[in-house]
């Protein structure tokens, strides 16, 4: 079993910055994909932004230009850096990611959700 465990989150001014991360508790094989989902309260999840092994990344259209999701694949560790922050990004972010084994096979794998608050 693995933990995915995240970091980063808190308050913060408009125009801030927040560096969230995502670390695997157990030795794996890496990620084959990372995400950071986020979901405010009556709202529906939005997927924020995903990295593949590759280093393939996506981002939602409301964070484009905004944050940056990277890893380092020797901490087995995936981050969002979010700068500048809005007042509309407040809200629980969420990390998933597909994990890879060494001894063979994938599963998928959630973190606890960390929350951010932007202040106006």
């Amino acid at each position: 079993q693995v933990q995915l465990v995240e970091s980063g989150g808190g308050l913060v001014q408009a125009g801030g910055s927040l560096r969230l991360s995502c670390a695997a508790s157990a030795i794996i094989d890496g990620f084959k994909t990372a995400n950071w989902y986020r979901q405010a309260p009556g709202k529906q999840r939005e997927l924020v932004a995903t990295i593949t092994d590759g280093g393939t990344t996506n981002y939602a259209d409301s964070v484009k230009g905004r944050f940056t999701i990277s890893r380092d694949a020797a901490k087995n560790t995936v981050y969002l850096q979010m700068t500048p922050l809005k007042p509309d990004d407040t809200t629980v972010y969420s990390c998933n990611a597909e994990v890879k084994w060494y001894v063979g096979g994938r599963r998928s794998y959630w973190g606890q959700g960390t929350q951010v608050t932007v202040s106006s």
